[in-house]
C-alpha cells in the first residue's frame, strides 16, 4: 500500500521541490521509502511521486517510481495474483529484476496495454507515463477500494491518492463545488465522480483516464461495471450456487494473505468477519491474529468477537475504548478525511487500526458482505414499502402531496415521527424501475429537501430540486430484480464513496494496509449474478453467506441482531464535547464561512440543546464540514 501523486504543468512553473512537497503530504500512506521522477520539456513539465509502504518485496528493488524502457509507473495497492501473471509474461519474453507486483503491472501494461487489468486480481490505483507517446494513463480498480483524485484547470493537471497533495500547488483552486456540498449535507459524503472542489474529480472505479500531453486532452473509458453481472445466473440451483460461492470466498481470502509482512484480521464477531477468519484459520497451523475494539458505552460487539475467536483458536487482541480515547480522535478527523465524510464509525475504525498496527502491517476486513448479500434490515423495509406503494392508484397525485408537505415542515414544529415516516416513503419511491415515476428520483431522501435547503446561504440554495447521486442516474440493467437493484444502488454509492473511504483513510492514518476479501471482483460478479432470494428470502438476510458460515461456526455463536459501531456521539456533543458545537456552529463562524444561513444554524443548535432536533445526522454533517473548512478551506 502506498500513496501516489503527480503533476503536469503546461506553464512550466513547477519544480521537483514542489513535487516533493506534494508527495510529503502522503507519508502516512507510505513511510518506508519515497521516490520522484521530474521531467522538463519545452512545452510541459511532468512529475510523479511515490511514498511506499513495503508489503511485497520489501527490498530496494521495489522502489518507485519504477521505470522500464520509456514507461514509468507509480502504483498504490496490491495485485495478489502477480506471480501467475509474471509466469505468463516470462513465457512471452519479459525479464524481471524484483519480486514486486509493481514490476509485473508495468510489464503487463507494456504487453497488453489497457487490457492488462483483465488479468489483475487485487486493489489498485496507478499512473503510467509513456514518454514516447507523451501520454499519462491513470487507472482505478474495479470496486474502488483504492482512491484516486484528479484536477484539471488553468493548464495544470494533478492527481493523487488523496486531496492533500493538491493543496501544495499554488495554482490549485480551492473553490467549493455547490452540488457536492448539497449532496454531502443530504448523504454525509461526496459521491463520485464529484469532489468537494470544482475542477476536481474522483476517477470512477473500473475506469481508465488517458491524458495526452501533446494535445492537452483526456478521455475516460470504463473497463468494468458491476451492473453487467446482475441476474445472469438466475437458473442456478441454490446448492450449486453455495458450493461455487464457497470456493470463490476461499480463494479471495487466501489471495489476501499474500504478503512478506505479518497479516491479521479485523474481527467483529458478525457473520462476515467471522467467516473470513474461519476460512483462513482452518487452513493454517499458526494462530491468526485478530483484533476487536470494545466500548464501555454504546454498542459493544467485543464479547461476541471474543467467543468466535476462542472457538476458532485465533491469537485475539481486544481493546476497550474509553470516551476519552474516542473523543481524542474527533479533532484529527479533518486531517485524515481531507474530503468531508461524516460516518461516525470513522472514529472506532481509526482506533482498531491503531490496535492492529501494533502487531501487523496488513489487516483484512469484511466490508461488502452486507451490500452484496442483502445484510441490512433496510433492504427488506424498502421492498415492503415498494410492494405497498405499487398497489396505490394515482401515484402521481400521491407524489405531489408528499412533495408539497416538505414546505409545511417548519423548524419549530419538526415532528420526528412524521418526518421520518414521510421520508421513508419518499426514500422507497426514489428508486427508478420499481413501479414509480421517474420524477420521484428528484425528491431528496434524508434529510428533507426543505430543511437542507433552509440551512444554506442564498448563494448555495438549490433552485431546481435536490441533486441526484450520479450513480442513480445510470441506466438500470435489463431484467434486474427490485431487490438486486437496491443492492446495486447501495454498492455504487454508500459502499464505494462512504464505507471504503472510511476504511482506506482509517487504516492509512496509521500506515496499515487494509484488504477486502469480499471485494474480490470474482466474488462481486458471482454475488451479483445470483437471484435475490438466495441473498434474502424474506426470512433471512445474507442467507447463502450464513449457510456457508454455519459449516465453520455454530449458529448459536453468530445468530444475533446486527449491531455495528454505535457511539454516544450526540450525548458527548451535549456534554464534554459541547465546545465543538460552540466553536464550529457559532453565528460568527457560520457568517465567516458564508455557506450557511447563520440564523437557521443557530436555531438548529438551540433545538439540539433542548433535545428537540429530529435530524441529528444533519447536525453532525454541519460540524464535520465546518471542521473540514477550518483545516482545508
Amino acid at each position: 500500500m502506498c500513496g501516489i501523486s503527480g503533476l503536469i504543468d503546461f506553464r512550466n512553473e513547477s519544480s521537483q521541490d514542489l513535487l516533493k512537497k506534494m508527495q510529503n503530504t502522503l507519508r502516512h500512506r507510505g513511510p518506508d521509502d519515497e521516490g520522484f521522477t521530474f521531467i522538463s520539456e519545452e512545452n510541459f513539465q511532468i512529475g510523479l511521486g511515490h511514498s511506499r509502504l513495503s508489503i511485497i518485496d520489501t527490498s530496494s528493488l521495489g522502489h518507485q517510481p519504477m521505470k522500464y524502457g520509456d514507461y514509468t509507473i507509480v502504483f498504490n495497492g496490491e495485485v495478489y495474483n502477480f506471480d501467475e501473471i509474471k509466469k505468463q509474461l516470462i513465457d512471452l519474453g519479459h525479464l524481471f529484476k524484483s519480486h514486486s507486483d509493481t514490476e509485473v503491472v508495468l510489464h503487463a501494461f507494456i504487453e497488453w496495454g489497457t487490457d492488462c487489468v483483465g488479468y489483475f486480481i487485487g486493489m489498485f490505483a496507478f499512473g503510467i507515463y509513456h514518454e514516447e507517446e507523451q501520454v499519462l494513463y491513470l487507472c482505478r480498480d474495479r470496486a474502488g477500494v483504492k482512491p484516486l483524485f484528479w484536477y484539471w484547470d488553468n493548464e495544470l493537471f494533478l492527481f493523487g491518492s488523496e486531496l492533500k497533495p493538491f493543496h501544495k500547488h499554488p495554482r490549485f483552486k480551492k473553490e467549493i463545488n455547490k452540488k457536492a456540498l448539497q449532496l454531502f449535507l443530504g448523504y454525509g459524503y461526496v459521491p463520485a465522480p464529484l469532489s468537494i472542489f470544482t475542477h476536481t474529480q474522483k476517477l470512477l472505479p473500473g475506469h481508465w483516464l488517458k491524458f495526452s500531453l501533446k494535445y492537452k486532452t483526456f478521455e475516460l473509458s470504463k473497463y468494468w461495471d458491476i451492473g453487467d453481472y446482475y441476474n445472469t445466473r438466475s437458473n442456478i440451483s441454490y446448492d450449486l450456487a453455495k458450493s461455487e460461492l464457497y470456493s470463490i470466498i476461499k480463494s479471495a481470502c487466501n489471495y489476501r494473505m499474500v504478503s512478506d509482512v505479518p497479516v491479521g484480521v479485523f474481527l467483529s464477531g458478525g457473520y462476515d468477519s467471522s467467516l473470513v477468519t474461519a476460512v483462513l484459520q482452518k487452513e493454517r497451523s499458526e494462530r491468526l491474529k485478530t483484533f476487536t475494539i470494545g466500548f464501555w458505552k454504546g454498542t459493544d460487539e467485543a464479547p461476541f468477537a471474543k467467543k468466535v475467536a476462542e472457538y476458532l483458536g485465533t491469537d485475539h487482541q481486544e481493546y476497550y475504548c474509553t470516551e476519552k480515547d474516542a473523543q481524542s480522535i474527533i479533532p484529527e478527523l479533518p486531517h485524515f478525511y481531507d474530503e468531508p465524510n461524516s460516518d461516525i464509525s470513522n472514529i472506532p475504525s481509526i482506533l482498531v487500526s491503531r490496535l492492529a498496527k501494533q502487531k501487523v502491517q496488513v489487516a483484512l476486513s469484511a466490508d461488502g458482505g452486507d451490500e452484496l448479500f442483502a445484510g441490512y434490515t433496510g433492504y427488506r423495509q424498502q421492498l415492503d414499502r415498494h410492494a405497498r406503494l405499487a398497489k396505490l392508484p394515482g401515484k402521481k397525485v400521491f407524489y405531489k402531496f408528499l412533495e408539497s408537505t416538505q414546505y409545511l415542515i417548519k423548524d419549530e414544529v419538526l415532528n420526528q415521527q412524521w418526518v421520518k415516516k414521510r421520508e421513508g416513503i419518499l426514500s422507497a419511491l426514489r428508486y427508478e424501475g420499481l413501479g414509480c415515476l421517474d420524477e420521484l428520483s428528484r425528491v431528496v431522501s434524508l434529510p428533507p429537501y426543505y430543511l437542507t435547503n433552509h440551512l444554506l446561504s442564498s448563494g448555495f440554495k438549490m433552485s431546481h430540486g435536490f441533486p441526484m447521486i450520479p450513480a442513480y442516474q445510470k441506466d438500470i440493467p435489463k431484467a434486474i430484480e427490485p431487490g438486486n437493484l437496491l443492492l446495486l444502488r447501495s454498492f455504487e454509492s454508500t459502499m464505494i464513496d462512504l464505507l471504503l473511504v472510511k476504511v482506506d483513510r482509517a487504516t492509512m492514518s496509521t500506515s496499515l494496509e487494509g484488504r477486502e476479501p469480499f471485494l474480490d471482483h470474482r466474488l462481486i460478479e458471482y454475488a451479483a449474478s445470483l437471484p435475490y432470494c438466495y441473498k434474502n428470502d424474506g426470512n433471512a438476510s445474507k442467507r447463502i453467506l450464513k449457510d456457508i458460515a454455519y459449516s465453520y461456526i455454530p449458529k448459536k455463536l453468530l445468530d444475533r441482531p446486527k449491531a455495528g459501531f454505535d457511539l454516544p456521539l450526540f450525548d458527548w456533543l451535549n456534554g464534554d464535547l459541547g465546545f465543538i458545537v460552540d466553536e464550529y456552529l457559532s453565528k460568527e463562524k457560520i457568517q465567516e464561512g458564508g455557506y450557511f444561513d447563520a440564523n437557521q444554524v443557530h436555531e438548529l443548535v438551540c433545538q439540539f440543546r433542548d433535545g428537540k432536533l429530529a435530524y441529528k445526522d444533519l447536525f453532525w454533517r454541519l460540524i464535520v464540514f465546518q471542521m473540514w473548512m477550518d483545516t482545508w478551506g
